[in-house]
């Protein structure tokens, strides 16, 4: 029998029973959809996530105290109270690193941010000017302080886009005064957008400042809390941090054996641990959803096998008048087959479909890929291979004249 007329046959007996088929293929539609919507979903979130710590400035490294110092009695100091680096660390950095493009110290404040009867808390950024461009931060209207105004601890900032929808609505904000904890502030720009970074953080709910001006009006400190600065470009960034570690431990006169008072972090070792924890979900997603493949699988084989029951006088006469073995077992193979493709068919637009209203109606971010969409396939294919061979093989060893006698 020709491949053709075995396709025919096949297509004839499912549609006998068309909901019986229909039925036998929702495991794998379920399973198939179920795993393209969940791989869409992992490889949305890390894609999102790579995009959002790319937004923070793909090359940026943060240097900041180490949070292993501790004092007397073991106690471990927070982080933003140490006082292990200082303005002589940043002017070494710009002096002597050959990686970095940029840099610029950091102190930060959290307070009420006022204007008139309104206000909103937020927290203040003291930088330098250079912080911008290592976060890759345009400035949307007005403009940016400059150097001289760190120099004279001006009292000027920029604001963000939240800062501005709560203590100034529509009304434009710049050259308008704000206070911060009681210290007057001439808006002079406001920052483009930011949105949400990878920990849920509104990055635009935040005023920018000279450090100088933080330092001195605010905190009362001598010293800084963090370090930002720009590689070159991102293949550099690995030369970089161990550049900037070695001009540190030079600058803070370690010793060989003495651990290092400070951390230096890089967007791309974020963007890979984020990327390695997407991954490893994403594949337990599609792991947990794959089981229902294995179930529409089984569902297959009982149904073929139920099939061969009900069509048993049916294959006595047809071997009875020259059908070989193998012609049964590719007939009842290729059914097994085709109701294994159309249900992955049936199952990818309903994947794509449910994909797509997850982030209509959610918000999640879904990236479907066509390897999801072509694995789908090769396990429906493998899944009709496996759970309907051995029904067919049964089909193919039946004795004509025992099938014949069959009720």
């Amino acid at each position: 029998m020709k491949l053709f007329n075995l396709i025919r046959i096949a297509l004839r007996a499912l549609q006998r029973n068309k909901l019986r088929a229909f039925l036998t293929m929702l495991g794998i539609i379920i399973g198939v959809a179920s795993v393209i919507a969940m791989v869409a979903i992992g490889q949305g979130s890390k894609q999102s996530i790579q995009d959002q710590l790319s937004s923070m400035g793909s090359n940026m490294i943060t240097i900041r105290p180490s949070s292993n110092q501790t004092v007397g009695g073991g106690a471990r100091l927070d982080a933003t109270g140490l006082q292990s680096l200082t303005m002589d660390d940043v002017k070494a950095i710009q002096k002597q690193a050959t990686y970095i493009s940029a840099v610029s110290p950091a102190v930060q404040s959290k307070g009420q941010a006022i204007n008139g009867a309104l206000n909103w808390p937020t927290t203040i950024q003291g930088v330098s000017p250079e912080y911008l461009t290592i976060r890759n931060w345009p400035v949307k209207d007005g403009i940016t302080f400059t150097q001289e105004h760190v120099n004279t601890a001006d009292k000027l900032c920029l604001i963000g886009q939240t800062v501005v929808e709560n203590i100034f609505g529509s009304e434009d904000p710049v050259g308008k005064i704000i206070r911060f904890n009681k210290i007057p502030f001439k808006v002079i720009g406001v920052l483009g957008e930011k949105g949400e970074n990878a920990f849920g953080q509104d990055q635009d709910d935040i005023i920018i400042a000279p450090y100088t001006t933080v330092q001195k009006r605010i905190l009362a400190i001598p010293y800084i809390q963090n370090i930002y600065a720009s590689a070159i470009d991102e293949g550099s960034s690995a030369q970089a941090t161990e550049e900037v570690t070695s001009i540190l431990r030079t600058s803070h006169k370690l010793k060989a054996t003495d651990e290092d008072d400070f951390m230096v972090r890089t967007q791309a070792e974020l963007i890979n641990t984020f990327s390695s924890t997407s991954q490893l979900l994403t594949v337990l997603l599609a792991a947990i959803a794959g089981i229902s493949l294995v179930v529409g699988g089984i569902g297959i084989m009982n149904i073929m096998y139920v099939s061969v029951t009900e069509r048993t006088k049916e294959i006595g006469l047809r071997m009875s008048i020259g059908a070989q073995g193998t012609d049964i077992l590719f007939q009842f193979l290729i059914e097994a087959i085709l109701i294994s493709i159309t249900g992955g068919i049936l199952g990818v637009l309903l994947g794509i479909t449910a994909s797509r209203l997850v982030t209509l109606f959610l918000s999640w971010p879904t990236l479907v890929s066509q390897s999801s969409i072509m694995l789908s396939f090769m396990v429906c294919a493998i899944t009709g291979v496996f759970f309907g061979y051995y029904p067919a093989q049964k089909a193919s060893r039946l004795d004509p004249i025992e099938a014949l006698r069959y009720e």
